[in-house]
């Protein structure tokens, strides 16, 4: 079992926050007991940063299906699942089966101010910034010098939110700790968020490398190499947020991050030998305090534990959703793609849920060569029914299912790749070792990332040498069983492909569409702008709309352009 430790607090404990506002008007965060008359005190300190982590993991803090925020779906409402929904549903790599109310807007690029899930995403961001806020204000009257280092760690849990605001919505309130418990924030500007947050990510960076050189992170806790990728991603993106590209600083964080990484791992590069078990059940052992500290890829991960920490989000529902149970493809009479005419066992990917829900377009599917590429080993094709593209929504097994997390053991209960990724092969993956929930962690940031943002770097651009760019680039395509590139290969479409055949699933295709331009107009994939074929859209959908209930409790708020109120 992991070793949740604080992470299990956040999931459990009684918050102390009846009096915390979340921020956003007429949102409230929503105690365990509502009739408790709850007080901050240094006794209850460790239950606020506690929540400060969960807070990503969990929907609420009584079990799956609970939430903290009023009149929203838990489940959908989870933080890791809300921004699968925003920066995995619209773009090419997935797609949604059900139609969920506003799902379907988010596949196909229909959505507006009123859509449900986006407002509950917007709501998700900002109950996590008031947590944050409120562990802060609480850590700096009651803490005292014991603390200092789990203020920095809260500050840059508050970073990856104000991240994903910036990111995903552009604009939005501002509040730190010392703003006012209950008081409306100000509406910001992109600009404005992105130079308080890269100027917040540098201190909390000094204050690691200054106060806590060479420190070892505890598993599920946060540290210098979680600070310096944020950071390097925020960087990466400057030119969509600013106006003004940042690939230099992007790439000196990124070689930060290298230099402590090098040498074990894939080729000495700290990668991990086998792409397919950072996407299982122990996966753990790649991350912070894991265990490996030679392939210690995952350089920020969200612990999840069938029994100790459930949530209906997460890696839970990704594995549920992609996968289903069905054997009714006859390869001698059917073709791929015949309505609910497939072969696949959820239980050979180690979990007992199966939602029937997500699968990827043709054009997402033909930047691989499967036959290859260990990254789609566990896929499901034309023999087993899946056709390639998408031609009716509503069909299951119209695209390929693009398995990728798995409640799967990679030891000796199951060892189901080759070295360095290869063929799936359920081979000793028992009923006995089924889960119902997930214990697969949530990589938010690997290395693997960090080495292809340098290289993008010097394609954009940026800082560096050539014979850099593809040594990195070349650690992840030989891991994953590919030929090398030369420097001729270093073009903006080729690195393009390269993030999303490596981070399909990790949520970060939706920006790197818009940073290379052909997120709404220029490409196009199966569904998008609801049209079977795909079709260009308003550029208006490269930022989400402020909700229109936020603009209804805070009506100085102005909307992003394009969209009504």
């Amino acid at each position: 079992m992991k070793k949740l430790n604080i992470f299990i607090a956040g999931a459990a404990a009684t918050m102390m926050l009846a009096a915390t506002s979340s921020c956003v008007g007429d949102l409230d965060l929503i105690p365990n007991d509502p009739n408790s008359v709850n007080e901050v005190n240094s006794a209850t300190l460790p239950n606020i940063l506690a929540k400060c982590y969960s807070g990503l993991a969990v929907e609420g803090q009584n079990g799956p299906g609970s939430c903290d925020i009023a009149g929203i779906d838990g489940g959908r409402s989870q933080y890791l699942r809300a921004i699968y929904m925003m920066n995995e549903f619209p773009t090419d790599e997935v797609k949604w089966k059900w139609p969920d109310d506003g799902i379907v807007d988010l596949n196909t690029l229909t959505f507006d101010a009123s859509n449900g899930n986006i407002y509950g995403t917007y709501s998700r961001f900002y109950s996590h910034i008031a947590v944050c806020n409120d562990f802060l204000r609480s850590a700096a009257e009651f803490g005292g010098p014991d603390y200092a280092h789990a203020m920095l760690e809260a500050r840059l849990l508050r970073a990856m939110s104000y991240y994903w605001v910036i990111d995903i919505f552009g604009q939005g309130g501002f509040v730190t700790e010392n703003d006012e418990i209950g008081s409306n924030p100000p509406q910001w500007s992109r600009i404005e968020l992105y130079n308080w947050l890269a100027d917040e990510l540098e201190s909390i960076i000094t204050e690691f490398k200054t106060n806590y050189p060479g420190e070892e992170v505890e598993y599920g806790k946060v540290g210098i190499d979680a600070a310096q990728a944020l950071a390097a991603r925020l960087y990466l993106n400057a030119g969509v947020y600013t106006g003004t590209p940042a690939y230099d600083k992007c790439q000196a964080h990124c070689e930060d991050i290298i230099a402590r990484h090098k040498g074990g791992g894939f080729n000495n590069s700290g990668l991990a030998k086998n792409y397919l078990y950072l996407f299982c059940r122990d996966n753990d052992e790649y991350a912070p305090g894991g265990g490996n500290k030679a392939e210690n890829e995952i350089l920020w991960n969200v612990p999840y534990d069938n029994d100790l920490c459930r949530s209906y989000g997460g890696t839970f529902f990704i594995i549920a959703a992609s996968t289903t149970t069905s054997t009714t493809f006859d390869p001698a009479t059917d073709a791929p793609g015949v309505e609910d005419k497939y072969n696949m066992s959820a239980a050979d990917y180690g979990c007992n849920a199966s939602w029937t829900c997500m699968r990827s377009t043709g054009a997402f599917t033909s930047q691989f060569d499967p036959e290859v590429d260990g990254r789609c080993a566990m896929w499901l094709r034309e023999s087993n029914g899946f056709s390639q593209f998408i031609e009716k929504f509503t069909v299951f097994n119209q695209g390929y299912a693009t398995i990728k997390f798995t409640s799967l053991l990679k030891g000796t209960d199951g060892d189901w790749s080759t070295a360095n990724g290869g063929s799936y092969d359920p081979t000793g993956q028992t009923p006995a070792n089924l889960l119902n929930w997930s214990s697969t962690d949530f990589p938010l940031i690997r290395l693997a990332d960090v080495y292809l943002m340098y290289t993008e770097g010097y394609v954009m651009g940026g800082s560096g040498s050539s014979a850099k760019a593809v040594e990195y680039v070349n650690y992840v395509r030989q891991r994953a069983g590919l030929n090398p590139w030369s420097v001729a290969d270093l073009t903006p479409d080729n690195i393009l492909s390269e993030r999303s055949r490596e981070l399909y699933w990790e949520l970060t295709r939706r920006s790197d569409l818009i940073r290379h331009n052909k997120f709404t107009q220029g490409y196009n994939w199966e569904f998008k702008g609801n049209v079977a074929g795909g079709t260009d859209v308003d550029p208006r959908y490269n930022l989400m709309p402020v909700p229109a209930k936020i603009i209804a409790a805070q009506p100085e708020f102005k909307q992003n352009p394009g969209y009504s109120f």
